[in-house]
């Protein structure tokens, strides 16, 4: 089978049919789905034995596979892309779920970052998944930077913005650093930052050091870099992935294998240095994609699914991310709408705030 090839184009009718419904089944129950309970769906009236036999070629297309000799088939991973992407009929959003998504955005609290908890707790609720949000960075122009000594080896960093946003950090500067060190490294700065958000500013500091290293004290230059590069570090405050309903993961069974894959993929799930790859899943373009499997390259073992849309502020920016996580046979259906409107809601309360 070439790379260009296309197994559902070539399906005949029955085909499809016996490959769309082994899906549905197995993403509505998580059990194999076997050729005696198609007989009793299909639209026409074809034996136990015909549907065997489609079954064995959509096995050997590797769409499908058997976990027991004598048991019914599930979609493969590969069986699965292909029928997100070509057979999926996306639901309408429910009424109901979108009454719970827009109580949660009530309110009048300037606190973005407890509007995104409130927003993940509901899509776990709502879903019966994991939520995932990923808190946007605070892009405003800088209007005031400040190092303050709090001892031999703590200093605080004050970081104004141009719209009264204020952020403060804790850090370890360099050994040896002096109060007028500080004021020096915070004069150099301040002379660069105006009209300049952190991350450009970060790249024109990067530069400026390195051409004026003689004329800056060495020490002052350290602080600069070890100051800045607080923003860049992940799982931050201005960069904060929200986490909710990891209970909803844990598998009913006892078995020791399921446990193990969900424990692992906790510890993914804590890896803040992950956090950039969430973002950069979303970067292809606006509305939702389906992550199935080892597709997902922010989590490291197969067997769950990501549905993650980003969010965009009032310049159309994308500044964040809502996903749902979840087993292979998540309800696709319905939860790409929910994530889709979830999305949309967060960046025209971001892009209302923006412009109040």
């Amino acid at each position: 089978m070439t790379e260009t090839s296309n197994p559902l184009a070539d399906m005949n009718a029955r085909s499809r049919e016996v490959f769309r419904r082994v899906v549905e089944g197995y993403l509505q129950s998580g059990e194999p789905v076997g050729s005696r309970t198609l007989t009793r769906s299909m639209s026409e009236n074809v034996s136990a034995a015909t549907i065997r036999n489609v079954m064995n070629d959509l096995e050997y297309l590797g769409l499908l596979n058997s976990p027991h000799v004598s048991a019914g088939r599930v979609p493969t991973q590969m069986g699965l892309r292909m029928f997100v992407d070509g057979l999926l009929e996306v639901e309408e959003l429910q009424h109901e779920d979108r009454e719970k998504l827009d109580a949660t955005f009530g309110g009048n609290s300037p606190d973005v970052t407890q509007m995104l908890d409130r927003i993940g707790s509901t899509l776990s609720r709502i879903t019966r998944g994991a939520s995932l949000v990923l808190a946007p960075k605070h892009e405003a122009e800088i209007r005031h930077i400040e190092f303050v000594s709090l001892g031999p080896d703590r200093a605080l960093v004050v970081l104004v913005l141009a719209d009264g946003h204020v952020e403060n950090r804790v850090f370890v500067p360099p050994k040896g650093m002096t109060p007028s060190a500080m004021r020096e490294a915070a004069n150099f700065v301040n002379a660069w930052a105006g009209g300049r958000n952190l991350s450009d500013l970060r790249k024109q500091m990067r530069a400026e050091l390195e051409s004026r290293r003689q004329e800056l004290d060495v020490l002052a230059g350290r602080l600069v870099e070890s100051g800045l590069a607080l923003w860049e570090d992940a799982g931050t405050v201005s960069e904060r992935l929200i986490v909710r309903g990891q209970a909803n993961l844990l598998p009913e069974s006892d078995n020791s294998e399921d446990l193990e894959r969900v424990r692992s993929l906790f510890e993914d799930l804590e890896r803040k240095q992950d956090i950039a790859d969430f973002l950069d899943l979303t970067e292809s373009g606006e509305g939702v994609r389906i992550f199935i499997g080892s597709e997902n390259k922010l989590f490291s073992l197969s067997g769950s699914s990501l549905v993650v849309s980003p969010y965009m502020n009032a310049e159309r920016k994308i500044v964040g991310a809502i996903g749902v996580i979840g087993p292979t046979r998540l309800n696709y259906g319905r939860i790409v709408p929910i994530v889709d409107y979830t999305a949309q809601l967060v960046g025209r309360v971001l892009s209302d705030r923006t412009k109040g």
